[in-house]
């Protein structure tokens, strides 16, 4: 959500911060723009079509500069119009506000900045004018009514006025080779450049990727200052209990290897059929090198954290959620933990009984949720300080804030709809389970090898379900004319029709629920109509007998049924019932399984109705800002 590019260098960095943008471009975004320091003043392009038109928007303009920002908007506050668009200019005061000239302040931002309404009503008592309806504007005049000659300085001041979140690159017109960047709860890299003496700023590694390796995380509350040949961080110093001092301080440089190989579509139609496709090489992948369960995989200490621990919290939003969900099943029955699972943007927000004995386990794609590492930082403040990530990022914030992690290389994940990231979460999940179920005794050698066994054929069986798509294709020319659909699972497999839900509705637009299929007659049944397509999730498990009922009284009241069935249920294509088999019945991981045929429903349904796939309306795919 959201793109920062920055950089300071003696050659034209405007094509540098372009492709910075469109590497970024798969977070989703509404509108982009840059602004450079050229001809003694500042320049800028906005727009809100692609980044590919704002490369030909400067191009034409002439937009050039060694110095400069730029930003992919995703809106919050104002829509989405070019007026409302980054890098924001600071407006002056008097005459000059009047005429609403270019200040001396350019300025992208991340985040929300929840005092926005105090500090514009001050800032328009002194004679500002704003023209948008941005708090990032805010922020831009907030740092012109500071400013006295030193950039750094005034950032490091307007920063102690900011209450929220926020990541800022700045630069102004009276310092050339001068930006400035501060960060508090949203991401920021300093890149340090390999020619030239020049640097750069980023809200991802990525986004500099073929320009340096050399990268720097920033931590919560960082301002750093760059220029040509040099830069330098500072932070608060909370030592002596002056908030409003700040101290110099080092940051490790790491070697980042920001792969763009990935990002090339090849042959396939959208990056999300692509992701679909690579399951099973993102499986291999994230079990790689895993030749023995214990506790260890997922980093030193770990063993004595798991036999300490008494129960589990998870804390996950979205997918992610679905996959925490799922994890309980698997927990519970085999590792005989309590486990509880909490979306984490609620979890902070209500009244909860800690204990410290708690193992908390957050889960995300990018690392960087929001809400997520803002529960994780609630669990801990409540005194339950054993933490552990299941991430795909192995430099994210969630790694470094939490005491343990497993990394899962599903890869860059370009479309929106998470896909391959769901099914390697849960591949780690499963590992965890395993680890928790080792120590408290429930585990001994032949089930781990069982299991292991299991685990390492998921890829072959994984590449059987992706041969079922002919199938799936004909499903899904009948759904792209409904607009509602109704999914069902049981027991372990209800979180998966939940995430099939979500799936059809975040790139269809088409309405879908999901309920655990005993439910359906305390409610659901209501909907049931010849219209509404019933889709189910048929696992040949000890529930099967359950939900076949459950199937019969759906199609009593006439309703179409969409099984993906295992090949044993004797489950059978008849009139109103549409059964796709499953190539085989996988036990516990079925759900690995079973997740991908809906994935493929959604898929194709999206590309039926001519949707965009990739990036489908109002949705980003790291959500930075709460």
């Amino acid at each position: 959500m959201c793109g920062i590019v920055g950089a300071v260098s003696q050659r034209n960095i405007v094509p540098i911060l372009i492709e910075g943008l469109k590497r970024l471009e798969y977070r989703g975004y509404d509108s982009c723009g840059v602004a450079v320091h050229q001809a003694g003043g500042l320049r800028r392009a906005r727009s809100t079509s692609r980044v590919a038109e704002l490369d030909a928007q400067v191009a034409q303009e002439e937009v050039q500069g060694g110095t400069g920002i730029a930003h992919t908007r995703w809106a919050t506050h104002g829509a989405p119009a070019v007026h409302n668009a980054h890098p924001h200019f600071s407006h002056g005061t008097g005459a000059d506000a009047f005429k609403a000239k270019p200040g001396r302040i350019a300025l992208v931002h991340n985040g929300i900045i929840e005092n926005h309404d105090e500090l514009r009503d001050e800032l328009k008592a002194r004679g500002y004018l704003f023209t948008s309806q941005t708090d990032t504007e805010v922020i831009a005049h907030l740092v012109d009514s500071l400013y006295d000659g030193d950039l750094f300085d005034a950032v490091k001041r307007a920063t102690l006025r900011l209450k929220g979140a926020y990541a800022i690159a700045v630069f102004c017109r009276d310092e050339p080779h001068r930006v400035v960047g501060a960060r508090e709860g949203s991401p920021l890299v300093l890149g340090v450049g390999v020619q030239s003496g020049e640097n750069f700023l980023a809200s991802d590694a990525m986004a500099l990727a073929g320009v340096t390796d050399q990268i720097i995380y920033l931590e919560e509350g960082d301002v750093v200052d760059l220029q040509l040949g040099k830069y330098w961080i500072e932070a608060r110093d909370a030592s002596n209990g002056n908030a409003e001092r700040f101290v110099r301080v080092e940051r490790p440089v790491r070697t980042v290897h920001a792969h763009t190989g990935a990002a090339e579509l090849g042959p396939y139609r959208h990056y999300m059929q692509k992701e679909i496709f690579e399951q099973p090489r993102a499986i291999s992948d994230t079990l790689d090198g895993v030749v023995s369960i214990t506790p260890e995989l997922f980093g030193d200490g770990a063993y004595k954290v798991f036999k300490d621990v008494e129960q589990v919290l998870i804390l996950a939003c979205g997918t992610s959620y679905y996959s925490g969900s799922t994890a309980k099943y698997w927990l519970e029955s085999i590792a005989g933990i309590p486990t509880n699972v909490e979306i984490a943007s609620e979890y902070r927000y209500r009244d909860s009984v800690p204990n410290p004995k708690t193992l908390v386990v957050t889960i995300s794609q990018s690392g960087e949720t929001a809400d997520t590492l803002a529960a994780l930082k609630h669990a801990r403040s409540l005194g339950m300080p054993h933490t552990l990530t299941i991430c795909n990022v192995a430099t994210s914030a969630m790694v470094r804030e939490c005491e343990l992690a497993y990394i899962t290389r599903a890869g860059v994940e370009i479309g929106v709809a998470s896909t391959k990231a769901f099914t390697t979460q849960l591949a780690g999940l499963f590992l965890l389970t395993l680890a928790l179920a080792q120590v408290r005794g429930r585990l001994n050698e032949a089930q781990e090898a069982e299991h292991l066994k299991a685990m390492r054929h998921l890829p072959v069986a994984l590449q059987s379900v992706l041969a079922l798509e002919p199938q799936v294709i004909g499903w899904a020319e009948a759904f792209a004319r409904k607009e509602n659909a109704l999914f069902l699972g049981r027991g372990l497999h209800y979180p998966i029709a939940l995430e099939g839900a979500l799936k059809l509705k975040e790139i269809s637009y088409i309405h879908a629920e999901a309920y655990p299929a005993g439910e359906l007659k305390h409610g659901p049944l209501a909907l049931v109509t010849s219209e509404m397509p019933v889709v189910t999730v048929a696992p040949n498990d000890t529930l099967l007998e359950k939900l076949k009922s459950n199937i019969q009284e759906v199609r009593a009241r006439g309703g179409q049924l969409y099984v993906f069935a295992d090949a044993d249920t004797r489950i059978e294509s008849s009139e109103g019932v549409h059964v796709i088999r499953m190539p085989e019945h996988y036990g516990a991981l079925s759900p690995i399984l079973h997740v991908v045929p809906l994935q493929l429903l959604a898929y194709h349904t999206a590309c039926a109705r001519g949707t965009d796939v990739d990036k489908p309306r109002n949705l980003a795919k790291s959500v930075t800002v709460e």
